[in-house]
């Protein structure tokens, strides 16, 4: 009842509008009363059928606003009606949108009826907790994926990006990550998804018991450029709610770089000038904005991030990586080459880092994983003449013992997408594959 008499609150007693005066693109003119616009204001355009359009200010020209759709724009003319929107822009998340998926304007898509409202309204674009109030990272987090709790130990709070190009088999490792976090609550973001692998994710990748602990958001990329943004923050939106509810929530999106493209159209749209590699400069003024938003709160929930990072053309140092990486609290590289002689996850783990480690790990374990480091950085250092044949056996111990490792530390980096595995287990794993050298020698 508090949600149904704040909504009614809520409804506008008074309608001002204006008309749509041209349309540019995907940019809409509307002139009418610009006092009772800013920028971020909701408008809803009449088409004279049942069809209404709803959009958003994105900025001005002249004496006119300037408006982009959240929907296609067929049947829009000069003269339609344009009707101003008090309410704020918000959604009123609830516990039961647990095992349920929306769209960027938090609508249901799953065919399981409509959704129950919460009696508290989120902002789509809230402020990060103030730094000297946030808690700092929690416990190790067990994510279920091997190669990631030993080497790349996370804790509750932190913020991790998977970064890879196409077809390296990142979403695989957020389907793994989505089904054995040992979180209380998964909110998945697909933004700018392929519309046939939605299905495909939420059946095979997640699965039922995955699905009843989470929410997913998913907005396909033939979707317009302001709903591709929108899901991203409706994403952040839904994690916070869980979070003040008290839960360790893992957000994870997929990805970041459809989000920065998203946010690029729309500068452009406006005329932003672009910058390196045609990117806007609000793209990398909404990157920090969303992803501060991530982490620990400042009571006892908490938001662990996983936020894949599509390189473009598998540049690891293009614009948007580049950004990510410095914002994030870690980075997990996935290369084509591992994924090419097949094995997966396709991780490179001399290449990633976690800024929480050495503190995160179990300290017991902590000489064991350097250990392991040194061994395949010593391979990784050889593996040209190894693989030519010009490295001599006997000619250096710490060659001939990565030589002798290599393939047990590759076959406990390879994990099949069905397979759990957890932090002890893990340790022990490894512990046994190097203690087993030192016994050797």
């Amino acid at each position: 009842m508090k949600a149904l008499a704040e909504q009614i609150t809520d409804l506008d007693g008074v309608n001002i509008y204006g008309r749509v005066v041209g349309v540019r693109g995907l940019m809409v003119e509307v002139a009418g009363p610009i006092h009772a616009m800013s920028v971020g204001a909701r408008i809803t355009i009449e088409t004279g059928t049942s069809r209404s359009i709803p959009a958003e200010v994105i900025g001005f020209s002249g004496d006119n606003a300037v408006v982009m759709p959240f929907a296609g724009l067929e049947g829009v003319r000069r003269g339609c009606r344009a009707v101003i929107a008090n309410a704020a822009s918000q959604v009123r998340p609830s516990i039961a949108w647990l095992g349920r998926v929306v769209n960027a304007m938090g609508e249901p898509i799953d065919g399981k009826g409509p959704l129950l409202q919460g009696p508290a309204p989120m902002p789509y674009r809230a402020s990060p907790p103030p730094a000297h109030s946030r808690k700092r990272v929690g416990a190790p987090l067990d994510l279920g994926v091997r190669s990631l709790n030993t080497f790349l130990t996370c804790c509750r709070g932190q913020r991790m990006g998977i970064f890879a190009g196409s077809g390296v088999g990142k979403s695989v490792l957020l389907s793994m990550l989505a089904r054995n976090v040992d979180a209380d609550v998964s909110v998945i973001g697909l933004i700018g998804e392929r519309g046939r692998e939605v299905q495909e994710f939420l059946q095979e990748d997640l699965g039922e018991e995955g699905l009843a602990r989470a929410v997913v958001v998913v907005a396909t990329s033939d979707e317009p450029a302001l709903m591709r943004r929108q899901a991203a923050y409706l994403t952040l939106s839904i994690s916070e709610f869980f979070r003040d509810e008290g839960k360790d929530v893992m957000c994870m999106m997929d990805s970041v770089t459809r989000f920065a493209m998203a946010q690029r159209e729309i500068g452009l749209s406006v005329g932003e000038p672009p910058t390196a590699k045609g990117y806007t400069p609000t793209v990398f003024t909404e990157l920090p904005k969303l992803l501060e938003r991530a982490g620990p709160g400042t009571d006892e929930g908490s938001i662990t991030g996983i936020f894949t990072v599509l390189v473009d053309g598998d540049d690891h140092n293009e614009p948007v990586a580049d950004a990510v990486r410095g914002i994030l609290d870690g980075h997990i590289v996935m290369q084509r080459g591992i994924a090419e002689r097949g094995r997966y996850p396709a991780i490179n783990i001399l290449k990633s880092v976690s800024r929480t480690m050495p503190r995160s790990c179990d300290p017991a374990y902590l000489p064991t994983i350097t250990r392991a480091r040194q061994i395949m950085a010593t391979y990784s250092d050889m593996e040209e003449l190894i693989r030519l044949g010009a490295y001599r056996a006997g000619s250096s111990p710490e060659v001939d013992e990565a030589i002798r490792l290599h393939e047990p530390l590759e076959a406990f980096l390879r994990q099949r997408k069905d397979e759990v595995c957890g932090l002890a287990q893990g340790y022990q794993q490894l512990q046994q594959i190097v203690g087993g050298l030192e016994t050797e020698r």
